[in-house]
């Protein structure tokens, strides 16, 4: 098991002015650290994964779709295409970056509702859209983990049984899901049950607390959640996923209208913690 932390803490381009805080990161224990993926080239990457490298990081991606112009399941062929170019450059950069999973709501507009629920058009250009993204991934490596969202941020997949399903009509290897405890916290009739049946697609855990602050303080149950997801044999990373205010746009996308901790410290030194002892306590 390896423990992350998302930077979408702090920012949405990492960069070298961050080393400070990516060294007290390391210096806690964390084995690695989940890099935005939004603006710049490759090249921006290779040379933060050579930082990240210098510092003793390990690395995974994470990226979004906010841009109704690239929505995946437009029923517009040009902005498909759009969507589908964006997702190759994600890829590209998460290559360069030396990020070998790359995840977050990567399947339809972040926020963008149609007022009614996914209807089966959608879902089938969900489906080419998805395949040419995937055979794409599979060429560089990197395998795509798509995130249920709850009802309040996007309409596509709000559940690990209705993203499974797609994902496994979706048939490409580098095409796999994402579990988070704080949509499932909201969605799940059994949240742990949403991890275990659908084990068979996860390739990446946010651990994210229930009101997105510091894990272990809310109501997440956790002992349940980090026992079945030793049990199931997972062994890859916990990502430790918080938000705050100091980024207007990201705050407003993830409706964050507080502050959840008293220092962005308490984050990451209280969950590594909380994850560390957590993973012991289910052994």
């Amino acid at each position: 098991m390896k423990i992350g932390m998302c930077m979408f803490l702090w920012t949405t381009a990492v960069s070298k002015k961050h080393e400070p805080l990516l060294r007290d990161i390391k210096a806690t224990g964390f084995d690695g650290v989940e890099i935005p993926i939004f603006v710049g080239v490759p090249d921006d990457y290779k040379k933060l994964g050579d930082l990240l490298d210098r510092i003793g990081l390990e690395r995974t991606a994470v990226s979004a779709m906010g841009d109704p112009s690239m929505n995946l399941i437009s029923a517009d062929a040009a902005t498909r295409k759009a969507g589908v170019e964006y997702m190759k450059w994600a890829v590209d950069c998460a290559d360069a970056l030396g990020a070998r999973t790359l995840s977050g709501p990567l399947h339809s507009t972040l926020g963008a509702f149609s007022g009614s629920g996914p209807t089966p058009a959608e879902k089938n250009r969900s489906l080419a859209s998805q395949r040419a993204i995937g055979d794409h991934a599979g060429k560089r490596n990197v395998t795509i983990g798509l995130e249920a969202l709850n009802r309040f941020e996007c309409y596509l997949f709000n559940t690990m049984a209705d993203l499974s399903e797609h994902i496994d009509a979706v048939g490409r290897p580098h095409i796999k899901a994402m579990y988070d405890t704080f949509h499932a916290n909201i969605e799940e009739a059994d949240p742990i049950g949403a991890y275990t049946k659908h084990r068979r697609n996860v390739v990446h855990i946010h651990i994210s607390e229930n009101d997105r602050g510091v894990p272990g303080r809310g109501n997440i149950p956790w002992k349940e959640t980090f026992a079945a997801i030793r049990k199931s044999g997972y062994d890859d990373w916990l990502t430790i996923e918080s938000f705050g205010r100091s980024l207007k746009d990201l705050a407003a996308a993830t409706k964050v209208w507080r502050d959840f901790s008293e220092t962005p410290e308490a984050v990451y030194r209280e969950g590594y913690k909380h994850i560390k002892n957590g993973w012991k306590k289910a052994a």
